[in-house]
């Protein structure tokens, strides 16, 4: 297989969305309660099967835009920091999160050549897990639950998130990701991505 046409790496600061609707999705991430956390993403994590198991998952609408495929394996992706992430944020006081490069991640991670079924399972059960932890949070299972959600820690460029703020934004990155998906579909332009 030829390796495919490298993709311009997205350096945007994407934590505007915890505080204003998305355009591109819709999502108002930062009013999504936090007791609708776990199922929404849940829910949303289920639409990826779908996508996947399209004939053309593994197709680029246009060269500079990923493949349903190469989405869903950045989901996953996402789904797995985001359950390191979270531990972390209830387990350490003010944790200090790794840099996490996505571009370098999908690039070493050939995610053209994954299964798209394969990814599927990933997605869905990522989703389980990370929703498990968000519950537990909803639950009491880490003290008061205001306090728990608000538990913070700080990625290496200095955002600070917490449980709360977290959950969102991983909300945000897949409703936005199945967004960009469904509308460069067959005879929509393509988000470049």
């Amino acid at each position: 297989m030829d390796s495919p046409a490298a993709i311009t790496p997205d350096t945007k600061d994407w934590t505007w969305v915890l505080a204003r609707p998305c355009p591109a999705c819709g999502l108002a991430a930062g009013t999504v309660p936090v007791d609708e956390l776990a199922d929404r993403l849940r829910a949303t994590a289920g639409t990826w099967r779908g996508r996947l198991a399209a004939p053309d998952a593994a197709v680029r609408p246009a060269p500079a835009t990923w493949a349903p495929l190469e989405y869903g394996a950045h989901v996953r992706d996402v789904l797995v920091l985001a359950r390191t992430r979270l531990t972390a944020l209830l387990a350490e006081d003010d944790p200090l999160f790794a840099d996490w490069d996505q571009d370098a991640t999908a690039v070493e991670g050939r995610y053209l050549e994954l299964a798209p079924e394969a990814v599927a399972d990933a997605v869905e059960q990522g989703a389980v897990v990370v929703g498990a932890l968000l519950q537990q949070v909803a639950d009491g299972r880490h003290g008061d639950p205001g306090a728990a959600w608000e538990r913070p820690g700080r990625r290496a460029g200095g955002s600070v998130f917490t449980v709360a703020s977290l959950a969102r934004y991983v909300l945000h990155d897949l409703v936005h990701h199945e967004a960009d998906v469904r509308l460069s579909g067959p005879g929509t332009p393509a988000a470049p991505r």
